[in-house]
């Protein structure tokens, strides 16, 4: 599947026109952090934090960048702080067709490919699909016409009672493990939309599934599962994957900063011969 481009933006920013210390004591009160211990982290003072956080002592670009870093604030929102205190954007956010990201969607593509029969996709700070390969496109098989029309949201494909959700054997526990993600990243990025989608994909009503039986799995020892699997039907059998997600290290763009990984490795033998046989 072809990298693609999708409008919707990975978080809604406050006004700038709230200053930069109110928005810097909040996402300090977030974190948990005290006036003292940001500053020792950020070799400032306690007072001077305060005067910032009240408006009565301007930071300086660098200040409110180092303010930024140790606070782990998302580098769309470190553009925001930067607005609210009168300076310029320091990241871009380049769209994910512009030239200058061509190398990085051929990287993408290729990774995704090569761990191919494995499921991998590429998704956006929403979730929206940009790439998947040929083992998310097996899962998807015969799914409706209407939650494969752009914009592909790989959520909404999992968790809606027309979905993967009928199929996923083991519903509540997987449900649960992805609405406590969304919350995570709800709690770190103050996105609007992430909320939004949070608030649709937790009103579906949860579809009734059968638990996997051992007669659906090839014959064997069950499975000592070190992380949560994802138990889903594929044909008449039951597959199990253990979701990884990767981001990029210190990003210096929008764009590139929002965008994650996702592989879904085999959690046992039975999967990876069944997956194996489906290349053959």
């Amino acid at each position: 599947m072809t990298l693609l481009t999708t409008g919707t933006p990975g978080s809604a920013a406050p006004p700038a026109e709230r200053g930069v210390g109110p928005l810097l004591r909040a996402w300090r009160e977030r974190r948990r952090v005290s006036q003292l211990e940001l500053a020792l982290r950020a070799d400032s003072s306690a007072r001077h934090i305060s005067f910032v956080e009240t408006g009565r002592s301007r930071p300086s670009e660098e200040m409110v960048l180092r303010l930024a870093e140790h606070l782990d604030v998302p580098v769309r929102e470190r553009n925001t702080l930067l607005v609210a205190a009168g300076y310029a954007p320091r990241y871009r956010e380049t769209p994910l067709d512009d030239p200058a990201l061509d190398a990085l969607r051929a990287g993408m593509e290729r990774l995704i490919q090569g761990y191919e029969p494995y499921p991998a996709l590429v998704v956006d700070a929403t979730y929206n699909v940009l790439a998947a390969n040929r083992g998310i496109t097996m899962l998807m098989d015969g799914l409706p016409e209407k939650l494969l029309a752009p914009p592909l949201n790989a959520m909404r494909l999992t968790l809606h009672p027309e979905g993967l959700a009928p199929r996923i054997r083991n519903l509540p526990e997987w449900r649960g493990h992805l609405l406590a993600q969304m919350e995570r990243q709800i709690a770190l990025h103050r996105s609007a939309p992430l909320r939004a989608l949070y608030e649709e994909v937790a009103a579906y009503p949860v579809a009734d599934t059968a638990p996997a039986t051992a007669a659906e799995s090839e014959p064997g020892e069950p499975a000592a599962y070190f992380a949560l699997p994802m138990l889903i039907e594929h044909e008449g059998r039951t597959l199990s994957f253990i979701s990884s997600i990767s981001t990029f290290n210190t990003p210096m763009d929008v764009t590139v900063a929002e965008l994650a990984i996702e592989t879904l490795l085999p959690g046992d033998p039975a999967t990876v011969k069944y997956l194996h046989s489906l290349m053959m």
